[in-house]
């Protein structure tokens, strides 16, 4: 169960009686609302209420649930004053307020169920406040929002002040604290949001009339009952509070979790120590010496040209321990790899052929959806397209993001995507797991003593350990298996985090 979810539990249960015990001593709502109807007398004949018209009576049906035979079903009114502002030419302009004077209360005032004096609370002059002729704050009342965050208030702690026109005031009728301690704990409960969703008239933006915020059902127990609700309330929501603190904390250790077992799975891959070492499979090394003579081939027969020969790998140069079978290489000696054509809107030569961009390619999928077109000559084409089993690398936006081209399709890429096609037979989802682990662990973007860019060059020279190919395949079904799982358990926490 969420914080969230025991909250409105609590609070139901304290609007249903069962909460508390009744006792026949303590009287009843009946009672009580009697009371407050002579209160609310005494008012008008002072003139600080106007004579309302009678609402309808409760009938049976709009009853929500049942409560204590010593409670009483009211509404809202009936025992509150609901008071707009004054939305008339007195309304004053936020040009016109300050920061010092009489407070002007918006709904951004309202925080912690209170209204708070902070730097966005705007003020009035004297004079404004005269001029109004309604949405005049007293000490006690209670500002509640109709527009926009419906139903979020707060308690009025200042001696007067005003209302803006996305507020109204409940003013108790019945002047006493642990009526109005008990009012608040009404506006949190689920009772009073299946009102709000009866009742808003809202479209874009949700919206409440106070006409409508009168008729809300209100289900009113004897003052002592509600003393001793508000008490326990007082005792419980401090457990829940702690409760509410460990939970986001295990949420957040939760959201964490797949992600650093993913990046430990990946760091024992590729270190070597999530599978045997079997010496019948050969090594690292016999496999680059055999991808070596295939680009040696490739050179002679002028389908490739020949590269610069890079410096061996020095043991200080090597970024973790691996197996003795295994075999430092530099990625470029294992792939041939090419970035693709710069976007030019001038460009005409050719026909137009769809390009995947870095907002297309994705760990674990491609998003196909918006494909756009560019002109591309056959030749381009060539050069610049992707096919079955290769291996494309971000070089901007997400840079170093990596996926493997599963798709029969073939499109052409932009600049920013290079694309790593293996000179001989690897597994090539062994190095894409190379890549997420080099992204994972900050060696790109020139964190650390890894990848310092992702240029051409810069991807040539990055170093990867190589195991055997057997080993590559045997590794890459394991994390396979164990992200499987990975995924199932974010599929459940995501559901139970909801």
């Amino acid at each position: 169960m969420t914080p969230q979810q025991l909250r409105n539990s609590i609070l139901q249960m304290a609007i249903e009686g069962k909460l508390v015990e009744q006792r026949i001593e303590e009287g009843t709502g009946e009672e009580l609302y009697q009371v407050i109807q002579e209160e609310k007398e005494t008012l008008m004949r002072a003139g600080k209420l106007k004579k309302q018209k009678p609402l309808p009576e409760i009938t049976e049906d709009e009853i929500p649930f049942e409560i204590p035979n010593t409670w009483k079903w009211c509404k809202l009114s009936e025992l509150c004053m609901v008071l707009n502002g004054d939305r008339g030419k007195n309304y004053p302009a936020k040009s016109l307020l300050s920061s010092t004077g009489i407070p002007f209360v918006s709904a951004v005032n309202i925080k912690n169920k209170m209204v708070s004096n902070d730097e966005n609370l705007l003020c009035m002059t004297n004079q404004q406040y005269d001029n109004l002729r309604s949405g005049k704050l007293e000490k006690g009342d209670i500002v509640f929002c109709i527009r926009g965050s419906l139903g979020k208030y707060g308690y009025y702690p200042f001696d007067k002040g005003a209302i803006a026109s996305s507020l109204v005031i409940l003013k108790a009728c019945y002047n006493c604290k642990v009526f109005i301690e008990y009012l608040m704990i009404y506006l949190e409960t689920p009772l009073l949001f299946s009102e709000i969703k009866k009742y808003d008239n809202g479209t874009a933006q949700p919206n409440l009339s106070a006409k409508n915020l009168e008729k809300f059902l209100f289900p009113l127990p004897p003052i002592e009952e509600q003393k001793r609700i508000v008490e326990k309330i007082g005792t419980i929501f401090p457990i829940i509070y702690r409760y509410e603190n460990a939970w986001q904390k295990l949420n957040e250790l939760n959201k964490k979790f797949p992600e650093e077992l993913q990046k430990s799975i990946l760091q024992e891959a590729i270190q070597g120590k999530l599978c045997k070492q079997r010496a019948e499979e050969g090594s690292g090394q016999v496999l680059i010496e055999k991808i070596l003579l295939e680009k040696e081939r490739l050179i002679e027969s002028g389908q490739i040209k020949k590269q610069k020969a890079l410096a061996p790998i020095q043991e200080d140069e090597r970024l973790f321990d691996i197996p003795n079978s295994w075999e430092w290489c530099y990625l470029g000696e294992l792939f041939s790899h090419v970035a693709g054509k710069a976007l030019n809107a001038k460009n005409t030569k050719g026909r137009k052929y769809k390009y995947l961009t870095t907002s297309n390619v994705y760990w674990d999928y491609f998003d196909l959806r918006k494909l756009k077109e560019m002109y591309y000559t056959d030749d381009e084409i060539e050069k610049y397209s992707v096919k079955y089993g290769d291996l494309l690398v971000l070089e901007g936006g997400d840079v170093g993001r990596s996926a493997i081209w599963n798709l029969e399709d073939s499109y052409c890429i932009q600049n920013h995507i290079h694309r790593l096609r293996p000179y001989d037979n690897i597994c090539v989802k062994y190095f894409y797991y190379v890549m997420m682990y080099f992204k994972y662990s900050g060696n790109i973007l020139g964190k650390g003593i890894g990848i310092k860019g992702l240029s051409s060059n810069a991807l040539h020279c990055i170093k990867v350990p190589v195991p055997s190919l057997l080993e590559q395949f045997r590794i890459v079904k394991k994390v396979d298996k164990i992200i499987t799982i990975i995924n199932r358990y974010k599929k459940i926490f995501n559901c139970i985090g909801n």
